[in-house]
């Protein structure tokens, strides 16, 4: 019977058979930023409840700034995937729609009751639908190359710094946490979730600064220095600018907005009136 299975011996040369295909590290370093400014939102809800708002604050933005990090490695290290893609998505959702409505409610929606939490709520429900429409358009082919400086309503991130204008008051000594305050709050907090779920454009900035004229740059450098400075210094009073200036920007988005689709329509009529984009001879 032993003569029928004889031992084997397995070839110490041959290849082992791996069990999953390895995957590049250029693939996984834009999810590991994703994941660290995922963790920055869950962290920043722990401090809200501890009452830490600042650092809380803190902790949102340098997750927005990881947010507009992770992307642009992805593309520069051409590490992009659906995958990376679904987790950001995902990531988004809880950074800039859960965290800044559970920190504005701690703060001072709750003094409103079930009408607070009902506004913290449609903040991040406006968030997770502004994320999915941005999902949804970011495949279309037909989109103009002049389009992709404009996002359609408000970011995610940039409508979770907005929603926070009220704690960067607070933090320069505004009285944002009396009762009397408390229904401004709402309403404004309402209002930004309005933007971020509207069709209002806003810039992107996602295609600016691609080239700099070369007499600009040093200025530039001078330029970022001292707004960093600033920054580090006076984070709220330069964070409240940001903020107020960003809002204010949005009726000049709008304008630029309807001077390029006038002129997309139009070209696009002129080229479509005949085949080779030229008008034929009038027939004699």
């Amino acid at each position: 019977m032993s003569d029928l299975f004889p031992p084997f011996a397995p070839d110490p040369n041959e290849p082992r058979k791996r069990l999953f295909k390895p995957v590049p590290f250029r693939m996984i370093a834009p999810n590991i930023i994703t994941l660290i400014a995922l963790c920055l939102g869950l962290w920043a809800i722990r401090l809200a409840f501890d009452g830490q708002y600042e650092r809380a604050v803190v902790a949102v933005i340098v997750a927005a700034f990881l947010d507009g990090v992770d992307g642009r490695i992805a593309r520069l290290l051409k590490g992009t995937s659906r995958f990376g893609a679904e987790l950001d998505s995902l990531a988004d959702f809880l950074n800039f729609g859960v965290t800044p409505a559970l920190i504005i409610y701690s703060f001072v929606l709750h003094e409103l009751g079930r009408v607070g939490w009902i506004g913290s709520i449609v903040l991040a429900i406006a968030a997770a639908l502004r994320l999915a429409r941005f999902n949804v358009m970011i495949d279309d082919p037909n989109r103009p190359e002049w389009k992709k400086n404009f996002f359609v309503g408000m970011a995610a991130p940039m409508g979770a710094m907005c929603a926070l204008l009220p704690l960067y008051l607070s933090f320069l000594g505004i009285p944002i946490q009396e009762s009397s305050v408390g229904p401004i709050v709402l309403v404004y907090v309402v209002g930004v979730a309005f933007l971020m779920v509207s069709t209002i454009p806003t810039y992107s900035g996602k295609t600016m600064g691609k080239y700099v004229p070369r007499q600009w740059v040093l200025p530039i450098f001078v330029l970022s220095v001292a707004a960093f400075g600033l920054l580090i210094s006076f984070p709220w009073e330069m964070l409240s600018l940001i903020t107020v200036a960003f809002l204010a920007t949005i009726p000049i988005s709008v304008m630029r907005y309807r001077k390029l689709d006038r002129q997309d329509g139009s070209g696009v009529a002129a080229a479509g009136s005949s085949p080779s984009g030229v008008e034929p001879p009038p027939v004699a």
